[in-house]
């Protein structure tokens, strides 16, 4: 046995088969849902896997899945591991020519796809010549010209038993990026790399295995009782990952269909959930508009962490909701699809000091050009050594700026400028390829988003630079305000900024709209922001 995600799911389940594994909420409000016991969530793996293998896919080729969050999707990212297929994750805001770039650039063979997006998977597969399997997730009959086998009948038609071909720590594992900075690329990480970076080596608060079977041997020597609600869609890889941790302690997941934070706040108070995960304000809000108003009085008090990544949960959020629910802890995590898990933000991290994380020994800070370390107070990138992605899938060019070999250990560099004190705290600055460069001075829009979401009426900001025949560019802040909240003006948000910010990162022009642009996880569309505040002048 190796550091094989199949097989170490195998394992746990052969020692809890009879433990609740998976719950999921299809329609909240509705009480559609379905419950699996792991022996049941490995029984249907099995049959998809057998389904896929029957059709003719082979071991490394690679398996779409354009799904909102289901049993489906769990399911099938379990039977492509277990067939020693490469599941890829799509996004399913995708219209036709970015689906058609992503069926390409990943090479899909096979395609799991949701019927809403039929007419979308319709257009894009025919473009995308190595594609040559469908399966349609969805009970009414596909259109006319769309040959899918119903994900039904492919379920039905598989074996539920194993007998599959032994499996390696070197299988792999794709998650594509979010895209928001750019075309989305695809981070190929080996099996065993994205246990130890992305699922904390089966303790991602505590002390890795140190063998494969020792996982299961914790799962069989602890109890149950603890309960994983990744929030966001599957397809945002940070939620996956999630509910392979889930998996890892062999506890229980729970997934709903979208993001409903009525529905949310209702299932942690009935199943007595007590691990939630989040991207940031966008969803953290919400949560707390609803125990404000109609979820005033919902039993949280079995939440012991709410945790955030791909985006802040800002100060001012986070005291409203602890003021809500006064024992949760509240963590915001920093990671990214190339490097898994490198830290937790510090106590004392928010506007004043900024986002100051707490790194793991495989985090460094190092200078872009000659991949040392620098010192402190110096900016640089930070990077993590060890168990890192093998490269971008179909990009040699970015792959060698991205990835290099030090010594003997293999690191990452990744996007996030940053800077480290002499404690080894580092404080992140932003991407480096959304700094705006104002006279020189260079200004990093999540630490003024920071700054604009302290205000009491802000309820969303994003930041963005705007041309500027002087300064080269200006800082511009894209608002969307509270409701009933009386309108800013940029007097008003330069006023609050001061006692916050230097003055060359003080907004330079105010654009407020209804509603802030985000990805289905919450991360922040800076090219949408970016075009608003353009728009404006």
């Amino acid at each position: 046995m190796e550091y094989n995600l199949a097989d170490l799911f195998e394992s746990v389940v052969d020692v809890v088969p009879d433990r609740e594994a998976l719950l999921y909420v299809d329609h909240p409000g509705t009480g559609t849902e379905r419950r699996l016991t792991y022996a049941e969530l490995d029984a249907a793996a099995n049959r998809i896997a057998h389904h896929l293998i029957g059709a003719g896919l082979r071991p490394g080729e690679h398996l779409g899945l354009h799904l909102y969050n289901g049993i489906e999707y769990l399911q099938t990212v379990l039977g492509a591991l277990k067939a020693r297929l490469v599941p890829v994750n799509v996004n399913y805001r995708y219209v036709e020519e970015e689906l058609v770039y992503l069926y390409r650039d990943a090479d899909l063979a096979a395609l799991v796809f949701d019927g809403e997006f039929d007419e979308r998977v319709a257009a894009a597969s025919v473009q995308a010549p190595a594609l040559r399997h469908l399966v349609r997730v969805g009970s009414a009959a596909a259109p006319p010209g769309l040959e899918a086998v119903p994900f039904a009948e492919a379920d039905a038609s598989g074996s539920p038993a194993r007998g599959f071909e032994p499996r390696s720590a070197d299988d792999q594992f794709i998650i594509y990026t979010g895209g928001t900075t750019g075309m989305p690329k695809g981070v190929m990480w080996r099996q065993e790399d994205l246990f130890f970076s992305g699922l904390g080596g089966g303790a991602p608060t505590g002390e890795p295995v140190r063998s494969p079977h020792e996982l299961s041997e914790r799962v069989a020597a602890g109890g149950d009782g603890i309960t994983f609600f990744p929030t966001p869609p599957l397809m945002h890889g940070t939620s996956t990952l999630t509910a392979f941790i889930g998996f890892n302690f062999g506890q229980r997941v729970v997934v709903h269909r979208k993001f409903a934070p009525e529905e949310v706040l209702r299932t942690i108070e009935r199943e007595k959930v007590t691990s939630v995960s989040l991207v940031g304000d966008a969803m953290l809000r919400p949560l707390i508009d609803a125990l404000n108003g109609p979820l005033r009085g919902t039993d949280c008090s079995s939440l012991f962490s709410v945790s955030s990544s791909g985006a802040i949960m800002s100060d001012s959020v986070r005291a409203e909701f602890q003021a809500l629910v006064p024992t949760v802890m509240l963590l915001n995590n920093f990671g990214s699809s190339e490097s898994g898990f490198n830290g937790t933000a510090t106590a004392d991290s928010g506007p004043e000091r900024g986002f100051r994380v707490q790194v793991n020994a495989r985090t460094a800070v190092l200078d872009p050009a000659t991949h040392e370390p620098v010192a402190p107070g110096e900016v640089g990138r930070i990077a993590q050594r060890g168990h890192v992605p093998l490269g971008y899938y179909n990009d040699p060019v970015k792959t060698a700026d991205t990835f290099f070999r030090k010594g003997d250990e293999r690191w990452v560099l990744l996007g996030d400028m940053a800077t480290v004190d002499a404690e080894g705290i580092v404080t992140v600055l932003g991407r480096g390829s959304q700094c705006i460069n104002t006279g020189g001075e260079k200004v990093y829009p999540e630490e003024v988003e920071q700054a604009l979401k302290s205000h009491p009426d802000v309820y969303d900001a994003l930041v963005a630079g705007v041309p500027d025949e002087r300064w080269g560019s200006r800082v511009a802040a894209v608002l969307e305000l509270r409701e009933g909240a009386p309108a800013l003006d940029l007097d008003a948000v330069q006023a609050h900024c001061r006692t916050r910010l230097a003055g060359y990162k003080i907004p330079r022009a105010l654009v407020l709209t209804d509603r802030i642009q985000r990805s289905p996880s919450g991360k922040a569309d800076y090219r949408w922001a970016k075009a608003v505040a353009a728009a404006e002048g």
